[in-house]
């Protein structure tokens, strides 16, 4: 007796971030990335900013987009919440040249 295999359909990739940003009604900037990250696992500002090492203040500062961190803290906040380090960098570098007044969109891959 023959067995059916059943086809599975190939759906195409997600851009989770265009998704996002159509989802927001603007561009994903690295601190609402935290505060959604944040607010997802269910967490408040001073345990989750304990997690990575920074002051409640410091986390309130970063989410609201009055701070910004580097490359390497974006790297290690990364690498501690279990997300891709591209994202979080790209965003970092993201607020860095949109900062500098400059009309371009940072992409990063992994080497």
């Amino acid at each position: 007796m023959a067995s059916k295999k059943k086809k599975v359909q190939k759906r195409k990739p997600i851009d989770a971030r265009r998704h996002l940003e159509k989802l927001i009604g603007g561009p994903l900037t690295f601190g609402l990335m935290i505060e959604s990250t944040r607010l997802a696992e269910e967490m408040t500002l001073e345990p989750f900013a304990r997690r990575l090492g920074v002051s409640r203040a410091y986390l309130c500062d970063v989410e609201k987009g009055r701070r910004k961190v580097s490359v390497e803290r974006a790297a290690a906040w990364a690498r501690k919440l279990g997300y891709l380090e591209s994202q979080y960098v790209a965003l970092a570098l993201q607020a860095e040249v949109t900062a500098a007044g400059l009309n371009l969109k940072v992409s990063v891959k992994a080497a």
